[in-house]
Order: structure tokens, then C-alpha cells, then sequence
């Protein structure tokens, strides 16, 4: 027999309903995992449906007016080929890099977008809480968004909050396989979990909870840090601007010196 190395699964959770603002999103979730899940599972959790149920979602007659609002930085910023807008990358409120501040307008209704969770960690360790305390058992969560990736095509889910997980394993002065001393290696489990969760709940198939089995050596206590530690802090970020805005700006100070 050929052996065989480490293994997990993933899953999607199916028969969730609809939410809306005001619905007990933890308590749905306790009904529809019991019975299903197991100690050291890992939730990850769509943040769409953490957006419905704490009523992020607001009138908006204009989507760009949504993202101003919910913008403290801008990266980057291209007019479309088109000419029908601008794509903007920017810094949202929660500290996130993304296109569009993460203010969605598909699945919301017509004149209405949906808002990232206001803290999608303390989001995720209210779930984590709940789902522990009803079913008995420990499970980490995680809250998933799109995002898209520098010098990369297309999209991956990332974890945008998380509790009870572990969501960065710093393996700098660890050995690898050949005993070399590692120097900045730190895999982004967080990140991992939620695009491994997404190749099963899809984008527009209404799954939006994904059960992660067989990796509970990374559950851990619920004050272990969220999400938030994947983002990097300002002063190691090497790509602070986009490459026009850099010119830009490179450009000005170039003349103010002269």
C-alpha cells in the first residue's frame, strides 16, 4: 500500500435560509450544525450573511458614494476602459485592501449595498462563543471575503475575521526539511482555510457556511488573535500606493525640490 500523508476535508453547509437584519445567525447556525459537527471543525462563514443578519446594509442611489464613505485610504485608482467609472483599491475602515472598500451591491435589494461587518473578528468570536457553548464542542470560525491579489489574476477568499483559529504560524527561525534556518516564512493559515472553504460553497450557489475537518491542531482558545494580525502593519508595507499614484507623487516632490 502507497502511504499516505496528512489529509483534511471540507464541505458545504446546506439548507440555510435567506437571511435579514436582525436574524440570529448564530443560533441558525447551532440548529443546522448539530448533529454535523465535530470537535476541532473550522467554520468558515461568507461575511455576506454576517453583513444581513447585523443590518449592514444601507440605501444607496449611488454604489461610489457607498465607497467613499467606507473609504480612509485610496491606493490605486483606474478609469475603466469603458468609461463607465473608476476601479479604486482602497483602505477601508476595517483596515482591509480591497477594491471597492468591500461595499457590495449583489445580493442586496435593488437601491440598497451590503457593508463589510463593522468588526468581523469580535463577529466571528460571537459565533465562536455560541456554536461552542450549544454544541458542546470546540470549533474555530472564520469569516470569508473576495479579494483579489497584486501581480495576480482573478480572486481568492480571505479571511477577513476569525476566532479560535490560528491564522498565521510564524515559522521564522524554525528548520526545514533539509535544516536549513528559516528566515521570514509565516504561511497565512487564515487566508488558506478560506480559499479552501470557497471551492465548495461557490460564489452564486447559496452555500454560504463551509465545515473544514480534520485540522483541529489549529483550533485554539478565543483569545488567540483574529484576523486582524494578517494585516500587515504600515511600516513593512512596501506597496503603500499604487505605480501611478507613486509617480504622482514621486513626480511632485521632484518639482517642489527643484
Amino acid at each position: 500500500m502507497t502511504p499516505t500523508g496528512p489529509a483534511f476535508s471540507v464541505f458545504a453547509l446546506l439548507g440555510l435560509p435567506e437571511f435579514r437584519p436582525g436574524d440570529d445567525l448564530a443560533g441558525i447556525l447551532g440548529d443546522a450544525l448539530a448533529g454535523v459537527a465535530e470537535d476541532g471543525d473550522i467554520i468558515a462563514v461568507t461575511s455576506k450573511i454576517v453583513s444581513k443578519a447585523e443590518g449592514r446594509i444601507v440605501a444607496a442611489a449611488d454604489r461610489e458614494d457607498a465607497i467613499t464613505a467606507e473609504t480612509v485610504r485610496v491606493v490605486a485608482e483606474r478609469p475603466l476602459a469603458d468609461g463607465s467609472g473608476t476601479t479604486r483599491i482602497v483602505e477601508n475602515r476595517q483596515g482591509l485592501v480591497m477594491a471597492a472598500a468591500g461595499v457590495d451591491a449583489s445580493n442586496a435589494p435593488d437601491g440598497h449595498v451590503l457593508l463589510l461587518p463593522e468588526d468581523p473578528d469580535r463577529s466571528a468570536r460571537h459565533l465562536a462563543e455560541v456554536l461552542r457553548n450549544r454544541l458542546g464542542i470546540r470549533v474555530g470560525v472564520i469569516i470569508t471575503d473576495t479579494l483579489g491579489r497584486a501581480w495576480r489574476e482573478g480572486q481568492t477568499d480571505a479571511a477577513i475575521g476569525a476566532a479560535g483559529v490560528v491564522v498565521l504560524q510564524d515559522l521564522a527561525g524554525s528548520a526545514d526539511a533539509n535544516g536549513k534556518t528559516l528566515q521570514v516564512t509565516a504561511p497565512a493559515i487564515g487566508d488558506e482555510l478560506a480559499a479552501a472553504a470557497e471551492l465548495v460553497k461557490g460564489k452564486a450557489g447559496g452555500r454560504p457556511v463551509a465545515v473544514i475537518r480534520g485540522l483541529g491542531h489549529l483550533v485554539t482558545d478565543l483569545d488567540a488573535p483574529g484576523a486582524r494580525a494578517l494585516i500587515r502593519d504600515p511600516a513593512r508595507d512596501m506597496f503603500r500606493q499604487g505605480s501611478a499614484e507613486a509617480y504622482r507623487d514621486g513626480y511632485d516632490a521632484g518639482l517642489a525640490a527643484r
